[in-house]
């Protein structure tokens, strides 16, 4: 009696963990292969600058007229979104910028935020990764309400790309145009607006998708609402994306929003 308690004990624990396991099925991303023949640097977009600066997580290109990056470019792989809890460091000028970052300083009574572009929840695999977001020229000033709403939603978004996609390539920073609002002793430009372009794919099949947005608190939204042709956000920044791209190939791509490609929901 006891050896068929046992096995009844037995194939009714199994039948559990089974039973949860295809209730949960539906709920975990579908991951996918992360591509292996892009890298990051057959990736980068142009530099206005000629001030591109490589750390170990991120590439960006500086614009020390405007006292911050022009763009930050990073892989996202489905590894690296965790939930590590870190200390948060305090943000340090960056070594690599010839012509010195722009002190945090300049924030301070700004009623500003120091703006991650390469976000520090993108980077909580390692101490390391995530101290490097703490740079200042990883930061552009951003009203509060818009950093923690709406821009903050589509950081999240990335991550969730990310784990279904296996990997994406993130290139994101604010307008920096002439006549901006500056804050602090370095007058560190105040963008009207950021952007931020999401690719994914192999070389032969590579998805993207560019987004827009003012730099200001909203409400009732949808971020589909904020998709814009990469073209446009080429043509405000004078920043050329995926320039080893075949012409043709980018022309398709940059031209045209295609939602289907992308799920936001």
């Amino acid at each position: 009696m006891k050896k068929w308690l046992t096995i009844i004990g037995v194939i009714v624990i199994v039948g559990v963990y089974a039973w949860e396991y295809y209730l949960n099925l539906d709920e975990a991303p579908a991951v996918t292969t992360v591509p292996s023949d892009i890298d990051l640097e057959d990736v980068l977009p142009t530099s206005t600058t000629h001030q591109v600066y490589r750390h170990t997580y991120y590439t960006l290109s500086y614009n020390e007229n405007h006292e911050q990056a022009e763009w930050v470019a990073y892989q996202l792989k489905a590894s690296d979104v965790v939930s590590t809890q870190l200390k948060r460091p305090f943000f340090e000028q960056d070594p690599k910028v010839k012509t010195r970052s722009a002190d945090w300083r300049n924030y301070k009574n700004s009623g500003y935020d120091k703006g991650h572009l390469c976000p520090a929840g993108d980077r909580k695999f390692s101490k390391k990764a995530y101290f490097e977001t703490f740079l200042t020229s990883n930061i552009s000033p951003q009203n509060h309400n818009f950093n923690a709403g709406v821009w903050n939603d589509l950081e999240q978004l990335v991550r969730q790309w990310a784990l279904q996609n296996g990997a994406v390539w993130v290139f994101t920073g604010g307008v920096l145009e002439p006549g901006l609002k500056t804050i602090g002793k370095e007058r560190v430009s105040v963008p009207k607006t950021f952007y931020k372009i999401v690719g994914k794919g192999s070389a032969d099949r590579i998805k993207m998708i560019g987004f827009l947005m003012l730099n200001a608190p909203v409400s009732h939204y949808s971020l589909e609402d904020f998709t814009v042709p990469i073209d446009s956000i080429e043509t405000l920044t004078h920043i050329d994306f995926f320039p080893k791209m075949s012409d043709s190939l980018e022309l398709l791509l940059e031209s045209e929003v295609n939602l289907k490609d992308w799920q936001f929901r």
